[in-house]
């Protein structure tokens, strides 16, 4: 099994969480949810002997996406988004002056995700699987060391659903059936704040208790 190291930066006006995921072994990397300073991101990657193979995102809404362009010309990785948020990557750059916020458009995807597939990461694959309702397309990356599921959960909530494309239906259906199917001691790294587990959320999230 492949040795994956992590690295967390907080990035972007809304402290995003941001993270480098590494192969000791193959030196390959993918960074997940660039959503501002993306020099802070280059930076972090040099620190590494690392070789940055993809770039992926969550969902779409511009917190996650602002620094994509900048890691592309970085990096020159491929962009790699869920499919059902593609409309949503193409104007969050526009949504986000109703912040007083100017951010870089996205380039479109590469590579559009959907539930199901994979990404290689040295001999590693990470797993994608479809959590929706904080916004249509929103997916969990699925990893060896933890998941990586942008804005759906947090450590003691879970993501808005007020904002165009969410539904608190939807979303509460993703967590219990795709996230909470996973083992209780699985890390979770979500979009925003500390880390969790999956157990803990199933035990005290008091959105998913009862």
């Amino acid at each position: 099994m492949a040795k994956l190291l992590l690295e967390h930066l907080l990035v972007g006006p809304l402290q995003s969480n941001c993270f480098i995921v590494g192969d000791e072994e193959s030196g390959e990397a993918v960074v997940i949810d660039p959503g501002g300073d993306g020099d802070m991101i280059l930076n972090a990657v040099a620190r590494k002997p690392w070789k940055v193979i993809a770039i992926l995102n969550t969902h779409a809404h511009f917190d996650h996406i602002a620094a994509n362009a900048a890691v592309i010309k970085g990096t020159g990785a491929p962009l790699m988004a869920p499919r059902a948020d593609s409309s949503f990557m193409e104007q969050a750059h526009v949504s986000a002056r109703m912040y007083g916020l100017e951010v870089d458009a996205s380039p479109p995807p590469d590579r559009l995700l959907d539930d199901g597939d994979s990404i290689d990461l040295g001999d590693e694959k990470i797993s994608v699987i479809s959590t929706p309702g904080h916004t249509p397309g929103g997916v969990t990356f699925v990893t060896s060391i933890g998941i990586f599921p942008g804005d759906s959960i947090f450590a003691g909530s879970i993501g808005r659903t007020d904002l165009p494309g969410g539904d608190y239906d939807t979303l509460i259906d993703s967590i219990k059936a795709r996230i909470l199917a996973l083992d209780d001691d699985t890390p979770v790294y979500p979009g925003h704040g500390p880390g969790t587990t999956v157990g803990r959320e199933r035990t005290y999230n008091p959105f998913l208790v009862g």
